[in-house]
């Protein structure tokens, strides 16, 4: 549903003052495309867009934005719902593509606008209000996208109160811009002079009204505020507030004016007002509360008629804002006039945020005000669920701002404080904290204090963390004892702790290679995440679920399951002010399914939101599986030196960094030998994988990739045989354990072993098996990636030429890979692996790395994120990302991976 009320112009007032050396200016002209009106709050930008739209000759679409639009699909939305308010016919494929569940369904919809705004000819004019609400930079690479290949005769205006983040250079220097600034829409004299007559009603004299021009420096909102004040700021003594330069938030002038407002209005108006200043945002409910009043829509409503700079929040009249500087006069006046009336208020308003579910704010008030005592109280009892939520920096920023004393005497907090670190993953500071918590623990149970019920429970939680911690060193059976012993006392506490458990106790079973059992507990991890509303664990907990269907064969129950807990975080969670809550398990999961099913791009839109994490520095683990899956895609896509470069990458991070990662990652390196084998390095393959009798696996499913690689190898180096005996083993763990995928991958090795011995019947059969087994999982990338040998068996097949749909899309799939297929990317070596040739020297660096950059570069090539690095050298993080920016300058890269290859080829790295 889109409110219609977004595409409806403001109507022009007849009493407005006429911009017409502005407008003239918003014409369309060619080249230009875009109009950008660009100016503080209270500079009459809508009005002259709205006085420009109301005389042009082409078909006008309008939009208001608002901060509820700042995502792609819900931008793109009202911006094909404005064209068809408008008029503009054609647009069902638009609408078809934004109604898809994919990450990329916005790109393909621009697209398909940029093609129906140039079958229609017309000339458009399109006009964005409020376009500094858009911020999310995937919105604006797709509307430069659309700005690029606008059709002529189309011009956008955009009004916003700051420049949007657009490449305009490149467009000034095409003459595709109109700029409108701050300087062009300050009223002029005479219009400082008209607008007071015509609009306000108030006459003026021609030194009255050059004198208010002198002063406001043409800001029409000063102007209208002095105009309700029923007087002008004229005839004051220099001591008045009234100031010769003025700025937006110039706080003396807006006082000054405010107050003449003040004095005009009825005793209750002016009440209401202050009393209710200190809401962020005004409803009905909430002033009643602070009040104790009931009257408030009506006083609401009042204002609304009165134009008293209350702006709506929606079509109902339910919800309101004050405009911005009258809010800060207003709450200056209050806390100038009665100061404990504004604590008193400020508190109120808080207590009704909080009752309402509305803690960020809640949080943002009580820090203003100081209270400590209450900030504890409050995280105390909403921490857990914020952190739980994604919110566990700002927990921990919280925490920080609190007192030692009031920290240091609170076992709650200290715990919040220890999960905070936790999902930040601090983990390496987590055990001192541990044994001071469990002594203060002990210390209340011991001395019988009133809390000790409270102190036994958060036992469970500190055996919970102990579980994790135990997972990071391969102690699987501390970890397996500890959530068992948490599962068994957790009825017996009131702390919600079921879902983090069954969390812990699905990654147990999934390492041990039990995915059933893994499945069932992830399935009560994700129940009891929603019960307990934790967004994070639902997330985490039904994507790896998902990832072990896929893995299972389960592709469309995986599928279901990614979309089942994607809806519920987004019905509960969806803040329009906060990123999009995203796991890492589940975009991991859908990026390895559509890759599998060969739909890439739709693999590419669910990898691209993770690749922010590798570049900014994640956690370990994430980064393993990130680029694992980012290999896997390129390997499917062809673009095997990138391959090679982001599993090379995962590799070094898993050892590296081993320690830190609570499960064991997908086994990169065979993938990796995969990579090698198609660039023709058997060798560099057979080293990737090393000793395959020193197999250090815990996983089964990692340790039977691992082998079905090196089965590849020994087919490679004309050794089928002991292939052939490998894989049969491979073949009974796999059956018995279920693990579809990887039984699939096995008959294929083991066909082409058989055809290196020249028994093409009984590779085929073995060929027609994996059919069966594929075809009733949805496999189908399986069977293309692999030899062209395999390939052209597999296209023999009569059993593959039966009907159904499965069968058809894969025949296709081998006979285009078959015409397309290149010869291996043999001549372009990754610089990752150029020992098998030489490499021309390295250019040296024109600037050398100072001390703390090689720091730096040298924590990234440990593997640790930006937060992490700024914890060891004790800086802040934005500190990191400035040596990051500047060692990548140096080196002249844009991400680490490149950055981390360059610094080895110069010797600033060992392998």
């Amino acid at each position: 549903m889109l409110l219609t009320t977004k595409f409806l112009r403001p109507s022009a007032d007849s009493r407005a003052v006429r911009r017409d050396r502005l407008i003239s200016l918003l014409h369309p002209e060619a080249p230009k495309r875009l109009n950008l009106v660009i100016a503080p709050a209270g500079f009459g930008k809508t009005t002259l867009a709205s006085q420009w739209c109301s005389q042009t000759t082409s078909r006008t679409a309008w939009l208001s934005l608002d901060e509820h639009d700042n995502e792609p699909r819900r931008f793109w939305e009202y911006v094909v719902g404005g064209f068809e308010h408008a008029g503009l016919a054609n647009l069902d494929t638009c609408r078809k593509l934004l109604s898809q569940d994919s990450g990329d369904a916005s790109t393909g919809a621009v697209t398909a606008l940029l093609n129906t705004l140039a079958e229609d000819d017309s000339a458009w004019a399109l006009v964005l209000d409020d376009f500094h609400f858009i911020q999310d930079r995937g919105i604006l690479r797709e509307f430069a996208y659309f700005i690029d290949y606008l059709h002529p005769g189309i011009t956008v205006t955009i009004a916003s109160r700051t420049e949007p983040a657009l490449p305009l250079a490149r467009w000034r220097v095409r003459r595709w811009i109109q700029d409108i600034h701050p300087g062009l829409l300050a009223f002029s004299e005479a219009e400082c002079r008209q607008f007071f007559k015509d609009t306000m009603g108030v006459e003026l004299s021609g030194n009255d009204a050059a004198t208010i021009y002198r002063k406001t420096e043409g800001w029409v909102a000063a102007m209208q505020l002095s105009a309700l004040s029923g007087r002008t700021i004229l005839g004051h003594s220099q001591q008045s507030p009234a100031s010769s330069h003025l700025e937006v938030d110039e706080r003396h002038i807006s006082d000054y004016v405010l107050s003449e407002v003040l004095q005009n209005q009825p005793e209750e108006a002016v009440q209401f007002l202050l009393d209710t200043a200190c809401c962020p945002r005004l409803c009905a409910s909430l002033c009643n509360s602070i009040r104790g009043q009931g009257d408030s829509q009506e006083k609401l409503e009042q204002l609304l008629s009165q134009n008293l700079f209350l702006i709506p929040l929606d079509t109902h009249n339910e919800w309101f804002r004050y405009h911005d500087l009258f809010r800060d006069a207003l709450l200056y006046r209050l806390h100038q006039s009665s100061p404990e009336r504004a604590k008193e208020l400020r508190r109120e308003t808080v207590s009704w945020l909080l009752e309402h579910g509305e803690v960020h704010e809640g949080i943002a008030q009580i820090l203003q005000l100081e209270d400590w005592p209450w900030l504890a109280s409050v995280l105390a009892e909403h921490g857990n669920n914020l952190i739980h939520g994604g919110y566990h920096l700002p927990v921990l920023g919280w925490i920080d701002a609190l007192p030692v004393d009031l920290l240091q005497d609170s076992p709650q907090l200290q715990m919040l404080k220890i999960w905070g670190l936790f999902f930040a993953n601090r983990v390496d500071t987590l055990e001192p904290l541990l044994t001071s918590l469990e002594d203060l623990l002990d210390k209340r149970v011991a001395d019988s204090h009133p809390d000790a019920e409270g102190a036994l429970g958060l036992q469970s939680e500190i055996s919970l963390i102990r579980s994790y911690l135990a997972r990071t060193r391969s102690d699987e059976k501390s970890a397996s004892d500890l959530t068992r012993q948490v599962l068994k006392d957790i009825d017996h506490t009131q702390i919600p702790l079921k879902s983090v458990t069954y969390y812990g106790v699905g990654l147990d079973y999934y390492g041990q290679g039990n995915l059933g059992d893994a499945e069932d507990a992830l399935r009560s991890a994700v129940h009891y995440g929603q019960i307990e509303r934790k967004p994070s664990t639902v997330l985490s907990s039904g994507g790896l679920l998902a990832w072990i269907q896929y893995d299972r064969g389960d592709i469309d129950i995986a599928l279901d399951t990614c979309t089942e807990v994607r809806r519920w975080v987004d019905k509960h969670y969806a803040d329009p002010t906060q990123p999009v809550l995203i796991s890492c398990w589940q975009n991991s999961a859908l990026t390895e399914i559509f890759r599998e099913t060969d739909r890439l791009e739709q693999a590419s839109t669910y990898l691209a939101p993770l690749l922010e994490h590798v570049d900014g520095g994640t956690e370990p683990g994430q980064h393993v599986i990130i680029q694992y899956v980012r290999g896997h895609l390129a390997f499917s896509e062809g673009r095997l030196n990138e391959a090679v470069e982001f599993l090379e990458d995962a590799a070094h991070t898993g050892r590296k960094r081993r320690d830190h990662i609570v499960f064991e990652p997908p086994a990169s390196e065979a993938l990796l030998a995969r990579c090698y084998l198609t660039l023709g390095l058997v060798n560099k393959a057979r080293d990737c994988l090393g000793n395959p009798d020193a197999l250090e696996w815990s996983n089964p499913l990692n340790r039977e990739q691992m082998q079905i690689s090196m089965a590849r190898v020994l087919v490679a180096s004309n050794k089928p045989d002991t292939a052939q005996e490998m894989l049969t083993a491979l073949m009974r763990a796999a059956e018995k354990n279920a693990h579809i995928r990887h039984q699939v991958e096995i008959l294929l090795v083991y066909a082409e072993a058989l055809d290196h011995q020249s028994r093409q019947n009984e590779a085929r059969e073995i060929l027609e098996r994996a059919l069966v087994k594929a075809s009733n999982a949805g496999f189908l990338r399986l069977f293309v990636e692999e030899s062209r040998r395999v390939r052209e068996l597999l296209l023999e097949l009569p059993s593959l030429k039966s009907p159904g749909s499965w069968n058809q899309r894969l025949l296709s799939m081998l006979a285009e890979q078959g015409v397309e297929e290149k010869a291996p990317e043999r001549t372009e070596i990754p610089p990752t692996i150029t020992a098998t040739v030489p490499k021309p020297a390295e250019v040296p660096l024109v600037e050398p790395l100072s001390q703390r950059e090689l720091e730096v570069l040298s924590l990234i090539n440990d593997g640790y994120a930006n937060k992490e690095i700024a914890a060891k050298m004790d800086v802040a993080p934005a500190t990191v990302k400035a040596h990051i920016r500047n060692l990548y300058g140096k080196l002249g890269v844009k991400r680490r991976t490149e950055a981390l290859v360059r610094a080895r080829n110069l010797g600033l790295l060992h392998h």
